[in-house]
């Protein structure tokens, strides 16, 4: 996608449509009163006459405005002026290209980044823009044989700019979203993609293929062989029940000289039955969602390879099935973890746990600066925090209080969720050092303690997207988060922000 800045005013433009603002009361934002001014007060009339709506998600398309070039303008609803923040700002942007959805512009014009946005700069008001148009015009239909459904494809974005000073920042502001944008994408296309299409194999190809071509990026994988020589039997405990084979994908982005990575893990089960723990069958169909962490990090990384940041990044992706068989792993098992440390298996659906702490492990060797798994790992998060925002638990305050940051400067938000002896003492065994379950209270906790077992000095986060990585419903379908959450973090740490 190619984009432009301008100062030129709105109705000057020679685009395929212009998207402008107004406000409650009929106030016009910079680029409507442009509109109406060159159109002897058409706009303001419309909106008087209430054919223009003024609220939040709401925007009409006016076609061949008079005195206008653009063939099309595009008015969203803005709402109060004084509460114009940028969840507000997200909103108008989506109704907008949603709007536009279904007919053939290729080029667009967004005057929304002239408005005084709480708490946003414009480089921040660019980048969301480019986000929401990439969240917008998603379309997956890779497994319908009839594609006939044309989703928008916009070429050409335009960012009005106030002055020609902010025309690097917002820019920039472009290009990240757009670096973003194609994470998240990726990310929801193995998220969506069937469980019998998007295999432990199929991640470990996607991961290669990422790396090629790109000479800052390698992939690795190992093989079961390869993870039982290296002790990761609480990772090969949870494949034991499929005839898939588990992969561990291990990706370098180099992109500083010497600096120590930071390390993100994503939890990879391609399908959750829950093993002989077998989970009940209505929405048994979302599983497929479980591999989401690994989704997650993989697109990450696509983001920060696309958007070429200097910072040394790796990805860790231990990806299995876990599947009810014969040879399956039996509640009561006692398995021993690449850490040494051994494990009463209580429930093999608590099975996310159990390969993300030998992938933890592994992890060590690179000597992170920090480390953070993601995973959709307990329904006891959902119960706590819903679908809106991803639980951040951390052995470190600083990195706890860094990723809540990202998470509202991004729009992916996150809320902190305590650690500490009180949660861990739940999960004692009589018969191994720790057990995989902690009992029905504070399950989303006890998770990330029995993980934090496992990361003794390093500094470490562990996020848990089981609310925030899919919708269900009409909707159904992957989320992309948490990437511009880790996006905005690695952003920061590389010091590319303007």
């Amino acid at each position: 996608m190619k984009f432009f800045t301008t100062t030129s005013k709105a109705s000057r433009r020679v685009v395929d449509c212009v998207i402008v603002g107004v406000y409650e009361r009929g106030k016009l934002a910079a680029g409507a009163a442009d509109i109406d001014s060159a159109s002897n007060g058409h706009l303001a009339a419309l909106v008087k006459s209430g054919d223009v709506s003024t609220k939040p998600g709401k925007c009409v398309i006016l076609p061949a405005v008079p005195g206008v070039k653009a063939k099309r303008v595009a008015v969203a609803g803005l709402g109060k002026a004084s509460k114009l923040d940028i969840k507000v700002y997200r909103k108008a942007m989506a109704a907008a290209i949603g709007t536009l959805n279904g007919s053939k512009a290729k080029s667009a014009l967004n005057t929304l980044t002239l408005e005084p946005v709480a708490d946003s700069a414009p480089y921040y008001l660019a980048r969301h823009a480019v986000e929401v148009l990439g969240d917008v015009t998603y379309h997956f239909d890779q497994m319908k044989s009839d594609r006939k459904k044309k989703p928008l494809k916009i070429t050409s974005f335009g960012l009005s700019i106030a002055k020609r000073g902010d025309a690097s920042k917002v820019t920039r502001g472009a290009e990240h979203g757009d670096g973003i944008a194609h994470g998240v994408r990726l990310a929801k296309d193995l998220g969506n993609l069937p469980a019998n299409v998007c295999t432990p194999s199929y991640l470990a190809r996607t991961a290669k293929k990422l790396a090629t071509g790109n000479g800052k990026l390698t992939t690795s994988i190992l093989n079961e062989a390869e993870m039982k020589k290296l002790g990761m039997g609480s990772l090969l405990s949870v494949t034991a029940g499929s005839v898939e084979p588990a992969k561990l994908i291990v990706m370098k982005y180099k992109g500083a000289s010497s600096d120590a990575p930071v390390v993100l893990v994503g939890k990879g089960v391609t399908f959750d039955t829950g093993g002989i723990s077998l989970k009940p069958g209505p929405a048994l169909d979302e599983m497929k969602f479980d591999m989401c962490g690994a989704a997650g990090v993989i697109g990450t990384m696509a983001a920060v390879a696309k958007m070429k940041l200097p910072i040394n990044l790796n990805v860790v992706v231990p990806a299995v099935e876990n599947m009810p068989a014969g040879n399956a792993t039996k509640p009561g098992d006692i398995v021993k973890s690449m850490s040494g440390q051994t494990i009463e298996v209580l429930n093999t659906d608590a099975e996310g746990r159990l390969i993300l702490c030998d992938a933890l492990t592994y992890s060590r060797r690179f000597k992170p600066a920090a480390i953070i798994d993601v995973a959709t790992l307990t329904g006891a998060c959902v119960v706590a925090l819903g679908a809106h925002r991803t639980a951040i638990m951390s052995n470190d305050d600083a990195l706890r209080e860094e990723i809540f940051a990202a998470g509202d400067a991004s729009g992916d938000l996150g809320w902190p969720m305590p650690l500490g002896e009180e949660y861990a003492a739940q999960l004692k065994s009589n018969f191994a050092d720790m057990a995989n379950i902690g009992g029905p209270g504070g399950g989303a906790v006890t998770a990330g303690c029995f993980l934090g077992k496992f990361t003794d000095g390093m500094t470490w986060a562990h996020l848990d997207i089981a609310g925030t990585a899919w919708k269900s419903g009409v909707r159904k379908g992957a989320t992309g988060r948490p990437v511009p959450m880790l996006s905005q973090l690695l952003l920061e740490r590389s010091g590319t922000l303007p």
